[in-house]
C-alpha cells in the first residue's frame, strides 16, 4: 500500500509540473505575441489594395513575381500566422538534425515576427526557441521546455540587422510585403536577379533575390550576421525556396531550405515546410 500511496504521489506531481511548465510556456508566448501586435495597432496609411502603381519601376523578374504572386488576391496583408515543422542543426556541420514544429506570427506595417519553435532533443525532452523581432529590436531565447532559461541574446545593432533579414527572406510568404508600399527598395541585378533593401528602426538590411520564371529560388547575403560563442561575425548565408503552392490567394513557397556558407564548408542550418497559414488573422 505505501509503495502504491508513493507512486500515486509522484504520479502527481509530475503532472502538476507538466501542467505548471505548459502554463508558464503559454504566458511567455502570449507575452510576446502581446507585444507583437502592440506595436501594429497603429493606423496605417497604405491603401489596402493593391493597384497598377505598386508594380510601377520594379525590375523585370520582381515584377513577373509579384504579380504571378498576387495572381488571386490584391489585398495587402497586415498579419500573418504560420505553422511550420521540419529540421535543424543546432551546432555545427556534424551535429544531428533535430526535428521541430514551429508557429510563427508576423506583423507588416512596421515589420515584426515573433517564431515560437519547439525543438526535440529526445523523447519528452525538447527546447523551446523563441526569435522576437518588434519595433526593430532583435531577441532571442532557448529555454528547457519553455519553463527553465538556457541562453539567450537581447537586441544589437548586429542581431537587429539579421533579424530584419530573416523578415525580409521570409516576406515570399507575406508577398504584398515585398511591394515598394511596404518600405522595400528594388535594384535591377540582370534578367533573373535583383537586390531587395528594408529599413526599420534605424537599420538597413538588404538580400539579393534569384529567380526562376515567376518563383523566388533563392535569397542571399554575403554577409549576415551569425552568433559565435557570444559575438557576431558577418558569414554568407542563403536561402532556399520552393514547392510553391496556393494559400488564401496568394502563390507561396512550402518547403525551403538555409545554409551558412563557412570557411571549411556549407553548414545546412534548417530545413522546413510550411503546414499552415492564415493571413490577416491574429
Amino acid at each position: 500500500m505505501r509503495t502504491t500511496r508513493v507512486v500515486g504521489g509522484a504520479l502527481v506531481g509530475s503532472l502538476a509540473l507538466a501542467g505548471l511548465v505548459r502554463t508558464i510556456r503559454r504566458r511567455g508566448t502570449t507575452s510576446r505575441v502581446e507585444t507583437l501586435y502592440e506595436h501594429a495597432t497603429a493606423a496605417t496609411d497604405r491603401p489596402p489594395a493593391v493597384a497598377g502603381p505598386d508594380f510601377e519601376a520594379l525590375p523585370p523578374p520582381v515584377e513577373r513575381y509579384v504579380r504571378s504572386a498576387l495572381a488571386e488576391r490584391k489585398r495587402a496583408v497586415d498579419s500573418v500566422v504560420l505553422r511550420q515543422a521540419g529540421q535543424v542543426r543546432t551546432g555545427d556541420a556534424d551535429s544531428p538534425w533535430r526535428p521541430f514544429t514551429a508557429t510563427q506570427y508576423v506583423t507588416t506595417d512596421p515589420p515584426g515576427f515573433l517564431w515560437d519553435a519547439a525543438v526535440r532533443f529526445a523523447p519528452l525532452v525538447s527546447v523551446r526557441v523563441r526569435d522576437l523581432y518588434v519595433g526593430g529590436d532583435g531577441s532571442a531565447s532557448v529555454s528547457l521546455a519553455g519553463a527553465i532559461p538556457l541562453d539567450g541574446a537581447e537586441a544589437s545593432p548586429e542581431l537587429n540587422e539579421a533579424e530584419l533579414m530573416r523578415y525580409l527572406a521570409e516576406a515570399v510568404w507575406y508577398p504584398t510585403a515585398l511591394l515598394p508600399r511596404a518600405g522595400v527598395t528594388w535594384s535591377a541585378i540582370d534578367d533573373e536577379t535583383a537586390a531587395a533593401t528594408i529599413e526599420c528602426g534605424g537599420v538597413s538590411a538588404s538580400l539579393t533575390f534569384t529567380f526562376d520564371g515567376d518563383e523566388v529560388r533563392t535569397v542571399h547575403s554575403d554577409g549576415r550576421y551569425r552568433r559565435v560563442d557570444g559575438r557576431y561575425e558577418r558569414t554568407p548565408w542563403t536561402g532556399h525556396w520552393r514547392a510553391y503552392e496556393m494559400r488564401n490567394g496568394f502563390r507561396v513557397p512550402t518547403e525551403g531550405d538555409v545554409v551558412w556558407h563557412l570557411p571549411d564548408g556549407d553548414l545546412h542550418a534548417w530545413h522546413g515546410r510550411l503546414e499552415e497559414v492564415s493571413h490577416d488573422r491574429r
